[in-house]
């Protein structure tokens, strides 16, 4: 693997986390170091990625994440000033203090110089207090929780891939203009679904819509019928899922089944991945509008990157993949434009340097944290319109980044300037 140096950490308890780091648990022998890489601290950059590597996420995130950040460690050519590169990965099992304790090991023990993504919300609002607390660089692509470039703000994070402001705005807003003007929320019971509802809400009465009531599930539940049963009793137009993984998936399903949408009812994703799509079939998601800030089959750049993807995984890469192969990418290069692995040098260079290849076009890094960059509104393809198994979406429209995202007007980080 062009002297990348992997290790894959599964962590059973927050408890049990101090004695898991005395060294790599599975590794190649890296290449050998050369005397430029007196500027890179322990003569070796570690990047590590804190995963829901079993759980209801694991689909979206977990080895598919892994997998595009070892791509993009071996195509950088698997060193940067000479240092070897070692990916670390670990399972927090979508537990806040499993992250934290991840983190802070990881830092203190493994001397971590990044760790570049942490899926789910509440787990990566863990991880950014300890990266902020030990000065370390940290990145999300997983997680969409908008508090990470507002309330959680920090000088060494950045929120590339999307949140719940740009779901929530573009998706709603676009929904209730084609007349879904009155909504009734099921929520996943969590930072991440409680921001999504709150975005969603505002951009839906901003839109002169009406809100029927919400109701909020457990994180992994198996039954929706209760909360669909509120669903269909609200009358609302549009029944807006603010949840993700396989809560979405296992409502869409349900919905199907108690006859939601035959009864007039729409059904709009607030977090609809790829993969969700595509295990759930056209069927039950044709014509459905969804937010992304990527898709494979978008231009030429997008279809090479995902086809080598899917030689490797045996799947398409959805956002937050493909959103962790850029954020590598990007990191390394300013680790190598910096001339070290030091912190706030390599914070520099990434901010004052574009984001530009096949998953962001002119991207930029603002004060806030947020990778602004465009999105795209899709809709679902029917069965007679698909051509193969991963051609699911027509694009709707591009929604320039300054409009998809909050704007630095309205954040609520203490780092921007008013």
């Amino acid at each position: 693997m062009n002297g990348v140096r992997t290790t894959l950490l599964t962590v059973l308890s927050a408890a049990a986390l101090a004695a898991a780091w005395h060294g790599p648990a599975s590794a190649q022998q890296a290449a050998a170091p050369t005397r430029s890489d007196q500027a890179i601290s322990d003569r070796v950059v570690k990047i590590g990625f804190i995963l829901d590597m079993s759980g209801i996420y694991a689909d979206v995130t977990g080895p598919g994440s892994a997998a595009a950040a070892r791509m993009a460690v071996e195509d950088f050519g698997g060193s940067v000033l000479g240092a070897p590169i070692e990916v670390l990965v670990a399972d927090h099992q979508n537990k806040a203090d499993v992250a934290a304790a991840t983190a802070r090991a990881w830092f203190d023990t493994e001397k971590v110089d990044a760790i570049l993504d942490v899926a789910a919300s509440a787990t990566a609002l863990a991880a950014a207090d300890i990266a902020r607390a030990k000065n370390r660089i940290i990145a999300f692509s997983g997680p969409g929780a908008v508090r990470l470039t507002n309330e959680a703000c920090s000088p060494v994070s950045i929120h590339w891939a999307y949140d719940t402001y740009a779901l929530s705005n573009v998706t709603a807003q676009a929904t209730v203009k084609a007349g879904g003007d009155s909504w009734f929320f099921i929520t996943a019971d969590y930072a991440f679904g409680h921001e999504l509802e709150r975005d969603a809400t505002a951009v839906v009465k901003a839109s002169g819509g009406s809100l029927k009531g919400s109701v909020r599930a457990p994180i992994n539940t198996p039954d929706f019928s209760s909360f669909l049963l509120q669903a269909q009793g609200s009358g609302a137009k549009i029944v807006g899922l603010a949840n993700a993984g396989r809560d979405t998936t296992n409502a869409i399903k349900q919905a199907a089944e108690f006859g939601l949408t035959q009864s007039g009812q729409k059904l709009a994703g607030l977090l609809v991945y790829i993969n969700d799509v595509h295990s759930l079939g056209l069927g039950p998601t044709q014509g459905m509008l969804l937010t992304e800030g990527f898709y494979w089959d978008l231009d030429e750049g997008t279809r090479a990157w995902s086809k080598r993807f899917f030689e490797r995984t045996g799947r398409m890469p959805n956002m937050s993949q493909a959103g962790v192969y850029s954020t590598v990418t990007h990191y390394l290069k300013a680790v190598r434009q910096a001339g070290t692995d030091e912190t706030q040098a390599v914070m520099k260079v990434m901010r004052e340097t574009p984001v530009d290849d096949f998953y962001a076009r002119g991207g930029r890094i603002r004060e806030d944290g947020r990778m602004v960059h465009d999105m795209y509104l899709f809709e679902v393809k029917t069965p007679a319109e698909s051509t193969g198994p991963w051609d699911l979406y027509k694009r709707v429209a591009t929604i320039p980044g300054d409009q998809a995202f909050q704007p630095l007007s309205a954040s609520r980080c203490p780092l921007v300037k008013k």
